[in-house]
């Protein structure tokens, strides 16, 4: 179900993390242990340009998974298959992991997929990515930001996000919720703006 949208505004808003959940008062689903530092990089002129064409916002980094872990070596059947445990886990935002399995890691041609470990009140930061982007969620009620729109939604859902389209989410029910994000590209990659839309208001009913 999705209950009634509100616009967003433009003001620059810094996530404040007095509203988000202690990791010590959440409940993991699955173990972080396998926690590394993104690499952020400072945006270029071309960078600049692209998100130009597409919406208001600076961009402030572009963000993506460190190259060291494994890469599968693909030669036996059970080489297909990985476990949660095997990934990376980044750390995007406040109260918000990511389970990170990208294609070119693990054999495939076109396809990234992260599982997240979104504890109540955890949200990423504002952000964009060059592709398109899936959302699935089986249980739980999310808050998103999608473009300039407010909404939240209880699943079970699928959400499209086109491509370049600024977007974040929180997660506004109280367990930990574990949303499946699919790309069709082979690197986990997306760039982070100057505007987070959480504020403390009110839904309008």
């Amino acid at each position: 179900m999705i209950s009634v949208a509100i616009s967003c505004g433009n003001n620059t808003k810094e996530q404040d993390e007095n509203h988000i959940h202690p990791h010590d008062q959440a409940k993991e689903t699955f173990s972080i242990e396998g926690l590394v530092d993104e690499i952020k990089t400072v945006p270029d002129s071309i960078i600049e340009y692209l998100h130009a064409q597409h919406h208001s916002h600076k961009v402030l980094e572009r963000r993506t998974v460190p190259p060291g872990y494994e890469t599968r070596e693909m030669k036996y059947w059970t080489d297909y298959a990985a476990n949660l445990d095997e990934l990376p886990v980044i750390n995007p935002g406040p109260g918000e992991y990511v389970h990170v399995m990208e294609g070119y890691k693990n054999g495939y041609q076109n396809l990234v997929i992260g599982i997240t470990e979104t504890f109540p009140g955890g949200a990423p930061p504002m952000h964009t990515h060059k592709g398109e982007e899936s959302h699935v969620l089986l249980e739980g009620e999310i808050l998103y930001a999608l473009g300039d729109t407010l909404f939240t939604i209880t699943a079970p859902y699928i959400i499209n996000i086109p491509p370049m389209v600024p977007h974040a989410f929180k997660n506004i029910g109280d367990k930990t919720a574990n949303l499946v994000v699919i790309f069709p590209t082979n690197v986990w990659e997306y760039d982070v703006l100057d505007y987070f839309p959480f504020e403390e208001k009110k839904l309008e009913k």
